[in-house]
């Protein structure tokens, strides 16, 4: 029983932090149809914002994360007008913006490192407190961690479900020319997903950097992870990319247990390259048929 509980409570914890960082990436997809490979940027920007609002600026620990999602929603919106803006009505959009969002990583990248250096920090937003269950210490951070994801997961399949931005957005993803003859302004919609990614991201940077530490690399990781479970799960499909992320998650936290914690990632690796074998355009994806 102790080895249930500690698999699941891992497992658990994994999948709610790469579902947080999925959701992010799989909307800008599934909305602009663009890999935005400045998420883990963001991501990292977020756990920083935390860090400096509560150790630099005096706040609250618990005010870390809205600071986070403030700086992290504004830094969004600046990317979409500082380089999304001038790209999208090109035909090589998706290319350009993938170069030119490399390359925007690599800059924040090093901005956090003049700013903050490569010494790693401890992230004032956790609680150390636990509980027992079945003789296994459950901090509540993990609960907190879990409870955020869900609540992130509830709020945005919210947003797009039953709001007039979430159908503008859910048009635009469907088919970004009939969205503007039927009056959708596609850039402000541009706008709002990059803004709803950064929030997201900035979410996703707090909870990864409560249980590890602070880093100015830190987004490459869930980066990269994030992007697999996308893939698995059909690109742009969010509501598939969550569930892929908590199976991903207990998936990785049994390997990691049974045959140690360095299996874990190419276990993850040999499962994606049998998913697309299988399912080439993801598990939860549609085949398209194009007639010509």
């Amino acid at each position: 029983m102790e080895t249930v509980v500690q698999i699941l409570v891992s497992g658990l914890t994994l999948g709610a932090m790469y579902a947080a960082s999925t959701i992010g990436l799989s909307l800008v997809w599934g909305a602009m149809g663009v890999l935005n490979m400045a998420h883990g940027a963001l991501l990292t920007i977020g756990g920083y914002a935390s860090y400096s609002a509560v150790l630099h600026v005096g706040l609250p620990w618990y005010l870390g994360l809205p600071a986070a999602m403030i700086v992290s929603f504004v830094v969004g919106l600046l990317i979409y007008h500082i380089i999304f803006r001038f790209m999208y009505r090109h035909p090589a959009f998706e290319t350009n913006v993938i170069i030119a969002t490399v390359g925007l990583a690599i800059f924040l990248e090093q901005v956090t490192l003049l700013i903050y250096g490569a010494y790693p920090f401890l992230q004032p937003f956790s609680i150390e407190e636990g509980f027992f269950v079945s003789g296994v210490f459950v901090r509540f951070q993990n609960v907190v961690i879990l409870v955020l994801a869900v609540a992130t997961m509830l709020l945005v399949a919210a947003l797009l479900s039953r709001t007039r931005m979430g159908r503008a957005i859910r048009a635009t993803a469907l088919n970004r020319e009939a969205a503007q003859l039927m009056g959708v302004n596609v850039g402000r919609v541009f706008a709002q997903v990059m803004g709803i990614a950064g929030v997201v991201a900035a979410i996703s940077g707090v909870m990864l950097s409560s249980i590890t530490t602070l880093a100015p690399t830190m987004g490459y990781d869930p980066m990269l992870k994030a992007f697999i479970i996308c893939v698995i799960a059909g690109l742009g499909n969010v509501p598939g990319a969550l569930i892929a992320a908590f199976i991903l998650g207990l998936f990785e936290a049994v390997v990691q247990f049974a045959v140690g914690v360095r299996f874990g990632f190419p276990a993850l690796l040999l499962l994606v390259i049998i998913a697309l074998i299988w399912r080439p355009y993801g598990v939860f994806g549609r085949r398209q048929v194009r007639r010509v």
